[in-house]
C-alpha cells in the first residue's frame, strides 16, 4: 500500500527528525511541507531530506517550491489549491518531475488532471490540525463519491486521501477505491 508522509514539527520532532522516523517504518513516500520557513532553512532542510530519502530510496517531493524541487533536482513537487497552478509548474519543470496537486472536489481532480497532474492529494478526510485553512470535510462518503465519478468520465490518475488520518482509519478509507493514503500526524504522534 501507498503510504505518504507529510512532513510538518512538532514538540518531539524536527522536521527531519519525523521524515526519519518515517523512513524508518516503512515509508518510501516523503513531501517536504515547510509553510512558514525561510529560504535559507527550507533549501538546507531540503538538501538533507533529499539525501535520507536516496539512502532509503524513497520518493521525495517538495510542497509548493517548484524552484527549489528543480534546483535540487527532487522527484517533484506537491501544488495547494493557492499555489503555483499545474499546468506553469508542468511548462517549467517537464515531464521529468512528479507534480501532485490538491484537491476537494470532482471539479478539482477534472482541472488537476487535465492540467497534467500525475497524482491528487484529496481531503481532508477529517479536520486536522497541520493545515490551515481546511477545505470542506470529505469522510468516507466523500471520497466514494469523488473516486466514482472518476471512473465515469474515465479520469485515471492515482488519488491519495489526506487530512487527520490514522492507521485504525486505513481498511475503510482505501475500500473507498482510493490509491493511496498519505499521513502526517498519524506518523508523528505514534
Amino acid at each position: 500500500m501507498n503510504i505518504q508522509f507529510i512532513s510538518h514539527q512538532n514538540e518531539r520532532f524536527t522536521y527531519l527528525q519525523g521524515i526519519a522516523k518515517a523512513l524508518s517504518q516503512g515509508c518510501r513516500w516523503i513531501q517536504l511541507r515547510m509553510k512558514d520557513a525561510d529560504e535559507e532553512l527550507l533549501y538546507n532542510t531540503a538538501l538533507e531530506a533529499q539525501r535520507m530519502c536516496k539512502e532509503y530510496g524513497a520518493t521525495f517531493i517538495i510542497d509548493d517550491h517548484v524552484g527549489l524541487a528543480k534546483r535540487i533536482h527532487a522527484d517533484g513537487v506537491h501544488l495547494g489549491r493557492n499555489d503555483m497552478p499545474i499546468a506553469e509548474a508542468r511548462a517549467l519543470l517537464g515531464n521529468d518531475y512528479i507534480i501532485g496537486g490538491t484537491a476537494n472536489t470532482i471539479e478539482d481532480v477534472r482541472n488537476h488532471w487535465r492540467d497534467g497532474a500525475d497524482y491528487i492529494g484529496c481531503g481532508p478526510f477529517r479536520f486536522t490540525t497541520t493545515k490551515k485553512n481546511l477545505s470542506p470535510i470529505l469522510g468516507l462518503e466523500g471520497y466514494r463519491k469523488i473516486v466514482a465519478q472518476m471512473k465515469d468520465e474515465g479520469i485515471d490518475i492515482p488519488i491519495v486521501a489526506i487530512g487527520g488520518i490514522t492507521f485504525d482509519d486505513i481498511p475503510e478509507i482505501m475500500a473507498t477505491g482510493v490509491t493511496g493514503i498519505a499521513m502526517s500526524g498519524g506518523i508523528l504522534n505514534t
